[in-house]
């Protein structure tokens, strides 16, 4: 990493953390910035074979950071991961520019566990195109893509691909600000809409809710009808609607 991309990435974290009140504490007390700048060591050795001293420069990063980073992962300009702490990234993630993630986000594989020999070198890792947030304790899994400009809720997980410019929340992931709405927000701190918005969910709740009240007002409605025409049926004024055989036939001798 050059001179000049270690001063962007700084001039990045210092833009979207109120918190960074210069750029030499950026360099000294981020986790997040540390982060990046062994990553870019570790991978320089993974892309040239050196797998081991990849993995042990990795080591040594999530010891000194909490943040795991597999050598093997690509990542872009001016990632920002505020905090850092428990963030995991896989092998086979991709990272786009200008990309958020805040502290417990994993970029994880599915079942890494079954029939592991099958999936080396196979992509089983997210991909994050540019400008997505990844809020804290969201698990993206599996070979998926977070369009350009989405935003994942905190505590989120995702198994689906997300289009870009969306807001996804709730487990499973399910869209809470459509594309156009989106396109208008600024920056969303830990990828979760501020405001009124509602769970995905509430909505259809709601909705059934009210059904479920008016079709007991119908049923109560007609259960009254129905009541009420048979007391004004035939017979219902002499009462001789409500007498047995017997009681008629007393009442006519």
């Amino acid at each position: 990493m050059s001179f000049k991309d270690i001063r962007q990435e700084v001039a990045s974290t210092m833009a979207r953390d109120p918190a960074a009140r210069s750029g030499i504490e950026v360099v000294l007390l981020y986790p997040g910035f540390h982060a990046i700048l062994l990553h870019g060591a570790a991978h320089a050795a993974w892309r040239r074979d050196w797998r081991f001293l990849g993995r042990l420069i990795s080591q040594f990063a999530r010891w000194m950071t909490g943040i795991e980073v597999h050598p093997g992962a690509r990542i872009g300009r001016n990632l920002f991961i505020d905090h850092g702490m428990g963030v995991v990234i896989g092998e086979t993630a991709e990272i786009g520019d200008n990309v958020t993630l805040y502290h417990g986000v994993t970029l994880g594989g599915i079942a890494p566990a079954v029939e592991s020999a099958a999936q080396v070198d196979k992509k089983r890792h997210p991909t994050l195109e540019d400008d997505v947030i990844v809020g804290s304790g969201a698990q993206v899994l599996g070979p998926v893509t977070i369009g350009r400009g989405a935003r994942v809720g905190a505590n989120a997980v995702v198994v689906r691909d997300v289009p870009a410019n969306v807001t996804v929340t709730g487990i499973p992931a399910r869209m809470t600000v459509p594309r156009d709405r989106e396109e208008a927000r600024g920056f969303m701190a830990y990828g979760t809409p501020s405001g009124d918005q509602p769970d995905p969910l509430t909505g259809v709740i709601e909705t059934l809710r009210t059904q479920v009240v008016a079709l007991s007002a119908r049923l109560t409605e007609i259960e009254t009808a129905g009541e009420a025409k048979q007391r004004t049926g035939p017979g219902a004024a002499s009462g001789v609607g409500d007498m047995d055989d017997e009681d008629r036939n007393a009442a006519c001798g």
